[in-house]
């Protein structure tokens, strides 16, 4: 059965390069248009191979057999390579946690070779949040907001989900990051567990919503987002780096816009659902992307991985 969303990589930089360009021109980093031409082209890998299948196990399984069947048979993967489902028969989430995917949804994982740096290497999970949270707010949802790491949240109900996966091809042992991204769009059938606590962007716009166009401004925020992780790196290269003291990541700046998850009550925990840890104060996020909390003593901790619930 032919999938029904059928996003193409003509199409795809056919967006990229006369929408999002566009868009990107008139953005608050009130960047120059020569380093906006810069960070696409970085990015433009995005959606270099777009693959849409109608259903599936799990797009980040598919990924990793693409990967392996590909390597078997004497080629590589191209970078940027997508992988859609328009429903997923045993999806998960962190710690296997069953993910609700039916069709309606967007439900994919997008392969990236690793070569990145450490430091933009930490980064990468916020690539996600921030570019779903800038396509639902271009639909006129401007209160979605971003969830430290990358959940994308509207009015305390979960909207998306993300979660990034590191896999070692078994033949020639090369590295790729795995980003599965699950975003509900026209999907308005929740299990009862989940009823209160997730929702999806037609229930929210109270009409359905175009998901081929959804997909194409995600995959071309992806590509923005990825390309500006790319020119920070390349900056730091340079040695121009980015600091706190001297100058915020461009990337980091653009989450902060994003998220209201500073200056937030908090509860935190490694597997918050099965073994929370403890309440804390948002007060910041490194330059890693790590979270900076206060404790009831006053303490401050610094957390690189995990998840929290607002109090």
């Amino acid at each position: 059965m032919a999938a029904i969303n059928q996003p193409t990589p003509a199409s795809l930089q056919e967006y990229l390069w006369n929408h999002e360009k566009a868009s990107r021109n008139q953005n608050p980093l009130l960047l120059p248009p020569e380093k906006i031409l810069r960070i696409l082209r970085y990015g433009a890998i995005v959606g270099s191979v777009i693959q849409c299948h109608s259903s599936m196990d799990r797009t980040m399984d598919q990924a990793r057999q693409y990967i392996t069947d590909l390597e078997n048979s004497g080629g590589s993967v191209a970078s940027g390579t997508a992988i859609l489902a328009d429903t997923l028969i045993r999806p998960k989430g962190r710690f296997t946690r069953t993910w609700h995917a039916p069709v309606g949804g967007l439900w994919g994982c997008l392969i990236l070779a690793d070569t990145f740096l450490s430091k933009a290497r930490t980064l990468l999970p916020l690539t996600l949040g921030i570019s779903c949270c800038e396509a639902v707010r271009g639909l006129g949802v401007d209160d979605a907001s971003v969830r430290w790491v990358n959940d994308v949240m509207v009015d305390g109900r979960k909207l998306a989900g993300f979660l990034v996966e590191s896999f070692h091809s078994p033949h020639y042992g090369e590295g790729f990051h795995l980003l599965g991204f699950g975003i509900n769009i026209n999907n308005s059938c929740f299990p009862a567990a989940l009823t209160n606590s997730a929702v999806s962007l037609s229930q929210i716009l109270g009409r359905p919503v175009n998901l081929h166009n959804f997909t194409l401004s995600f995959l071309a925020k992806m590509a923005w987002n990825i390309g500006l992780l790319c020119y920070e790196e390349e900056q730091e290269l340079h040695q121009a780096y980015f600091s706190e003291e001297q100058k915020n990541h461009l990337l980091l700046e653009q989450w902060k816009n994003l998220s209201d998850t500073l200056g937030r009550r908090v509860l935190y925990g490694y597997d918050i659902q099965q073994k929370p840890l403890y309440e804390a104060i948002v007060t910041g996020i490194r330059a890693d992307g790590a979270i900076v909390m206060r404790l009831k003593d006053g303490n401050e901790i610094i957390e690189h991985g995990g998840e929290l619930q607002y109090l």
